[in-house]
């Protein structure tokens, strides 16, 4: 399985990137939205984990593209410092599967990619 994984803070990247390789994932990283859209627009992805603020775009504007662009289905997990509930409707509403609010433990963001596979999407 093969995921994108686009989070600007280095070590969050990189803490994620060593437990989803642990767990034998395929992952490409991108640690800002203009190389999130290049890999999406050039490469085929299983799931997708964003984070909502990065430069250049979105976590928002990252789910448009594969719902709206691209027509993808593929699971899409949002990571984000805010909470704030307007802000998780509107990732819901615009085609996230899963909103994580942060700080999590790499293993939350495991179990939660382990039930979104499971569960067909």
């Amino acid at each position: 399985m093969k995921i994108l994984v686009c989070e600007d803070d280095f070590m969050m990247l990189k803490t994620i990137e060593h437990k989803l390789l642990r767990e034998g994932y395929e992952v490409e990283l991108a640690q800002d939205g203009k190389i999130a859209f290049e890999l999406l627009r050039e490469n085929q992805y299983d799931f997708v984990i964003t984070d909502l603020l990065m430069p250049y775009s979105t976590g928002l504007e990252i789910i448009d593209l594969i719902r709206n662009q691209l027509k993808q289905t593929i699971p899409i997990i949002v990571l984000s410092k805010v909470g704030m509930e307007k802000t998780v409707l509107q990732a819901f509403d615009m085609g996230t599967d899963d909103y994580i609010v942060k700080p999590f433990s790499p293993n939350e963001l495991s179990m939660r990619i382990k039930r979104l596979i499971a569960s067909g999407r």
